[in-house]
């Protein structure tokens, strides 16, 4: 769909370079014609006399074309930035505007240019340079706004209006009118090719437009969808965060609540510790919900380090579960990035936690190493479950193990058997 706006911008365009023409020509003329008056002026001087009155005034043609062409350009700007009239007349106005800036200079070189004194520029060959430069502007009009058989048709038209205004005027008795005609026949072959030319770069120019608009709007649902696919992972990872944070203290102090009750009637020291117990691990459960909230980001690993962090959860987990711990980690650790790091301790604290609390081992083997990959491998003798057992129990730990080992461009592999304990291997 072409642009109104743009062609608008078209005309007020061609009005400004119409003016410079003429303001150009017009000093080229000026320059050329008064000395040669000035030379009349002199030879109609008697000796010793007044000088003779020059009847008809040299110049007075060329003031008169400079001064109806001006009027006729400053009336094409006018109008090319009145946006009253283009709105009232709407489809017309463009056609419009193209015959004036085509007809009009016509008109007027073909009425005034043969009366301008003798001179370079007053043959048919100055005739033919006067006006081409602006037809040139009224082409390119054609071009922008209409098809290819539009601008032929122009090439034609204007060449055949000119032809006609020659022999109807009668004006060029002094000249070869076989001239005008092989000029004329010569600009319109060349404004047709000129012409083709511009207009297949129009609408290659248009379909670019066209093209360059698809991309946008396809750039701009892809980055939609990447809002909705950036906002699904980070709810996901809000999940897993809270999982492992939240839920795991609340399970921690159920459980804790749950053995204090039962303890209560029959141990009160127990049942006390056990709820002591409780309270810290709310606490513990508290604070590190809001350290997940407001960073998403252990603590543990700013403050320690990845190495020394996972030791420390590993040796806590043990110690709360009574499970012998045989942990080794590789001192030759990379820079790894914030992200690896996360995903490797989450994992490692749900890998731990639920050895603690699910799988009834008595020992747990933590290994991790960086080469050739980093690897994390954590495995107890503990009862062990069956493949496909959990996928409908509502939990989500081992679905969150996995889903944060793909994040980070790992594979995590979970192996148990029932009564004979599990192995987790994350690989990076």
């Amino acid at each position: 769909m072409k642009s109104m706006e743009d062609s608008n911008r078209l005309l007020r365009i061609a009005a400004w370079i119409w003016l410079g023409f003429l303001f150009g020509m017009g000093l080229l003329d000026f320059t050329l014609y008064t000395p040669q008056v000035q030379m009349l002026f002199l030879q109609s001087r008697p000796p010793g006399g007044l000088p003779a009155p020059l009847a008809p005034l040299p110049l007075l043609p060329v003031y008169t074309y400079y001064l109806i062409n001006g009027a006729l350009a400053l009336l094409f700007h006018f109008f090319a930035n009145w946006a009253w009239v283009q709105k009232k007349l709407g489809k017309i106005f463009y056609p419009l505007m193209v015959l004036a800036i085509s007809a009009g200079p016509i008109m007027l070189n073909v009425l005034f240019a043969p009366r301008f004194p003798q001179g370079p520029l007053s043959n048919a060959e100055g005739m033919a340079l006067r006006q081409i430069p602006i037809l040139l502007v009224a082409l390119v009009l054609v071009a922008w706004e209409y098809r290819l058989w539009h601008v032929i048709v122009f090439s034609a038209a204007i060449t055949l209006l000119e032809l006609w205004l020659i022999g109807y005027a009668s004006v060029f008795e002094y000249r070869n009118l076989v001239v005008f005609v092989f000029i004329g026949l010569i600009r319109m072959i060349s404004f047709i090719a000129v012409g083709i030319f511009l207009n297949i770069l129009v609408v290659q120019l248009r379909q670019q437009q066209k093209d360059l608009q698809q991309a946008n709007t396809d750039l701009t649902h892809y980055a939609s969808t990447l809002e909705h696919l950036a906002v699904s992972r980070e709810r996901n990872r809000l999940a897993r965060e809270l999982h492992d944070t939240l839920a795991h203290s609340l399970t921690a102090i159920s459980v804790s609540l749950e053995t204090a009750r039962a303890y209560f009637d029959v141990d009160v020291d127990k049942s006390r510790d056990l709820l002591d117990k409780s309270l810290l691990a709310t606490r513990t459960g508290v604070d590190e919900t809001r350290r997940a909230l407001r960073a998403l980001r252990s603590s543990s690993l700013e403050d320690l380090g990845l190495g020394l962090a996972i030791r420390k959860l590993a040796e806590s987990a043990a110690q709360r579960a009574g499970l012998q711990l045989d942990i080794l980690l590789d001192q030759d650790a990379p820079s790894l990035s914030p992200d690896v790091e996360q995903a490797i301790y989450r994992i490692a604290q749900e890998a731990l936690q639920n050895v603690a609390n699910h799988a009834g081992a008595k020992s747990v083997i933590l290994r991790l190493t960086y080469q050739p990959k980093v690897m994390l491998a954590i495995q107890d003798d503990g009862v062990g479950f069956e493949p496909g057992s959990l996928e409908k129990t509502g939990h989500y730990g081992l679905l969150g193990m996995h889903e944060r080992a793909r994040l980070v461009g790992g594979s995590l592999l979970v192996e148990s058997t029932k009564g004979h304990g599990t192995r987790l291997v994350l690989t990076i």
